[in-house]
């Protein structure tokens, strides 16, 4: 091989001795000796090192990190440096140079001479980093998501929406809510703290603000001046003035669920566009959230006024005679059922007491619904409770021009004293019919009978009426109980003969004690088995009358 001379003095290898077609590359190559001097360049290399030119010397014309690869490199084999060198074959090397990331690729030739080849990887890794970016920011909404979907009270996701804000966003966050009497629920997170205050604000104050509780687009974050923002937007905590902000909406299910602000101090860089539609992002999440559950907290507190409209009274002492009732569920989960039972005091001392217990066909909420109906129409028609067939035919008629087709059974009992005794006029419509417990222990079955409501045009009936003596006992009860099956092989049906042998050993006992009796021994026989809504109301005359201040207490609406 012939070796040349360049105008400097050191040899070199001629150009067509490495062969011409890398030359034509349009990736930059350089052939440098082992003393670090060019050799060979093509034309791409010229173009990112315009000072190269043969003869030169690494150390003038390529980053510092290159030239010391090579030195690296050319240190012979067998020095006692040779071991840390860096060899062809080897992983590439990674620099900088003019605002570009090149990847270097070493090649060695047979006569001692190196060929660096030359990678410009700006966009390849820039298209890295937005790739790494976009899937933390995805695992983030997704995390984000999961935590503040986990809990249904508005405070909580408040609280975890401004901390989540404040950890991944910004250097701290403020979760704004709609306003309430002209005061703003606001909550700041700077680091893992968080606070609650009602702020009496101006929204206008701040740029964007009054807009994005509204809802509207979000406006960009170089458009506000951090030294413009009030006090109450600066957390006391926070350390120094903000030095960018960012305001975005938060949406919700048709109302805005409030506005996030986001802070960020001085000595770190702007908000960019693309942070700020990640913030968008995020917001649109913690909206969702926020509307959820703001909307389940309003739905609960409307179920639960409706609940307690729904749920029997707790019964006491009306007017000389004692009322304790008791009501079990078909499903241990639920509060209502199709079962239920009131008792309504007369207006005045002479009108007698209207205690009603019923059944609807059916369990669950439908059932609950229509009981409800019932008893706000009867209590409606109270002013006729002394006609008994009256009172059932007009509610028969209310329920046949309703959109329910349910039909439901009734007991009614009208209760009044005179002359030391109790006196109870009793009309079954298609219920049960009421057991009188005589306080020597034995039961009989008031002779009343009627047909149910809700399913015929007429619903005729047969009264009776029945006087109880000092410590005698009326039960009014479900079918619920006597067909709930259960015993050794869990498929017996309690019967009417199991509640009356139940109510016998009742005997003397207070109205309370005998409900709570019946309801444990059904309970009992039935286990953990399914059964339909049990409802049990004792009527009971007592031993001695009670003081007349407390007679005329009406039922308790609480739970019983």
């Amino acid at each position: 091989m012939t070796v040349s001379e360049d105008e400097s003095g050191r040899s070199r290898a001629p150009r067509g001795a490495t062969g011409t077609s890398w030359l034509r590359s349009p990736h930059p190559a350089v052939v440098a000796d082992r003393e670090g001097g060019v050799v060979e360049f093509n034309d791409a290399a010229a173009d990112l090192f315009p000072r190269m030119g043969v003869g030169s010397w690494l150390d003038g014309v390529v980053p510092g990190w290159l030239a010391d690869a090579h030195r690296r490199l050319a240190v012979p084999q067998g020095t006692p440096h040779a071991a840390a060198a860096t060899r062809p074959g080897g992983p590439p090397l990674r620099g900088n140079h003019d605002g570009r990331l090149l990847r270097a690729h070493p090649t060695e030739s047979g006569h001692g001479d190196v060929a660096w080849w030359l990678v410009d990887d700006s966009d390849l890794t820039a298209a890295e980093d937005a790739l790494r970016t976009e899937q933390e920011r995805t695992a983030l909404l997704a995390e984000a998501s999961t935590q503040l979907l986990s809990s249904l009270n508005p405070d909580r996701c408040l609280e975890k929406a401004a901390l989540l804000a404040a950890a991944h966003l910004g250097d701290a966050a403020l979760v704004i809510s709609p306003p309430v009497r002209n005061r703003y629920p606001v909550v700041t997170a700077v680091g893992e703290r968080f606070d609650r205050s009602q702020v009496a604000m101006d929204p206008t104050s701040v740029p964007g603000l009054a807009e994005a509780l509204q809802g509207f687009p979000p406006v960009p974050a170089r458009w506000i001046d951090p030294a413009e923002l009030p006090a109450w937007a600066v957390p006391e905590d926070f350390g120094e003035a903000p030095g960018s902000v960012a305001i975005t909406p938060l949406p919700g299910h048709g109302v805005p669920a409030g506005a996030l602000l986001l802070l960020r101090r001085g000595g770190q860089s702007a908000f960019d566009a693309s942070e700020e539609l990640f913030a968008r992002l995020f917001a649109a999440r913690a909206g969702a959230a926020l509307s959820a559950a703001r909307l389940y907290a309003e739905q609960a507190r409307v179920t639960r006024a409706l609940i307690a409209e729904l749920l029997p009274p707790q019964l006491h002492h009306v007017r000389g005679v004692d009322f304790a009732g008791g009501y079990r569920t078909s499903q241990d989960t639920e509060r209502i059922g199709g079962d239920f039972y009131d008792v309504h005091p007369g207006t005045d001392a002479g009108q007698e007491t209207l205690a009603v217990l019923g059944d609807v066909c059916g369990k669950g909420l439908e059932a609950a619904v229509l009981t409800g109906r019932i008893r706000s129409t009867v209590q409606a028609l109270l002013p006729l409770a002394d006609d008994h067939q009256n009172v059932l035919r007009l509610l028969n008629g209310a329920l046949l021009n309703s959109r329910h087709t349910r039909f439901a059974t009734l007991v009614l009992a009208s209760v009044g004293r005179a002359d030391g005794r109790v006196r109870l006029r009793l009309t079954s419509a298609g219920h049960p019919r009421p057991l009188i417990l005589r306080s020597t222990g034995h039961v009989e079955e008031a002779d009343t009978g009627g047909t149910l409501v809700g399913a015929l045009p007429e619903v005729p009936c047969r009264s009776a009426t029945v006087h109880l003596a000092p410590g005698d006992t009326c039960l009014l009860y479900t079918d619920g109980i006597t067909e709930a099956r259960g015993g050794p092989l869990g498929s017996a049906m309690f019967g009417e003969g199991r509640l009356r042998a139940s109510l016998a050993d009742c005997a003397g006992l207070p109205a309370e004690a005998v409900v709570e009796r019946v309801q444990m021994i059904a309970g009992d026989w039935v286990g953990r088995g399914p059964h339909d809504d049990m409802a049990v109301v004792a009527i009971t005359a007592p031993h001695t009358t009670r003081p007349s201040a407390g007679s005329d207490r009406a039922p308790d609406r609480n739970t019983a």
